[in-house]
């Protein structure tokens, strides 16, 4: 097995480089990213009443599909956390989850988990799901999130979805700065290791990356 070891000049830039990376990143880290994700925050909050939003006692409580689909608004009550352990899978950017509702019957819901309401444990309590709406779509389109989402039991439809997200669904604040401090501190890195190798090779410093190519000797030489 062959070993290849870096040149000295590439890991002192490297290195150099690195420590340079660290400074615009903990700027983003602790200064400008969380300034964003207070107004990330605000945006993703949803009201109560909203879709997505906590469902008070005014909300309908629907039992079947037949209920789904003759209400604009309405939440399902759900034991303990049955809502989120029947199938899940993503579709369309959005993680849906199988949800029983109380007839037995099982549809397609992406919810706002943030706005679950629970009474008693939170494992064999009740589960007050946040305000939903149908939002039609055709999920045979996705073969790969049929077999994720009915790896227990098949939908009874397939037409559509419930939507008890909205314009909810946020980030913590470490997920919402992990990859753009990342980029950051990576992109500079790149960046400056490029100039601090060229500043070198230009003072003599290192040696060039590739060596010049030789020009060929004439025939009148």
């Amino acid at each position: 097995m062959r070993y290849h070891r870096l040149r000295f000049d590439i890991w002192l830039c490297l290195l150099l480089a690195y420590l340079v990376g660290l400074l615009p990143a903990k700027l983003m880290e602790e200064v400008i990213l969380p300034r964003q994700y207070e107004a990330y925050v605000k945006e993703h909050t949803v009201e109560a009443g909203d879709i997505g939003g906590t469902a008070d006692p005014e909300v309908f409580r629907a039992q079947s599909v037949e209920d789904l689909l003759s209400h604009d608004t309405f939440t399902v009550i759900s034991p303990g956390i049955e809502y989120r352990n029947r199938g899940a899978g993503w579709y369309g950017g959005w993680y849906m989850h199988a949800l029983t509702l109380p007839s037995g019957e099982i549809v397609a819901a992406v919810i706002n988990t943030e706005n679950v309401q629970v009474e008693g444990s939170y494992y064999t309590g009740t589960a007050t799901l946040p305000v939903g709406r149908i939002m039609y779509e055709d999920l045979t389109s996705s073969e790969t999130f049929l077999k994720q989402i009915e790896y227990m039991e098949p939908l009874t439809r397939r037409d559509f979805y419930v939507d008890m997200m909205g314009n909810g669904g946020k980030l913590s604040q470490e997920d919402y700065t992990s990859t753009p401090t990342s980029v950051v501190q990576i992109a500079t890195t790149i960046v400056c290791f490029g100039l601090f190798h060229m500043l070198g090779s230009k003072v003599g410093l290192f040696p060039p990356f590739f060596a010049p190519r030789k020009k060929p000797e004439s025939e009148w030489d």
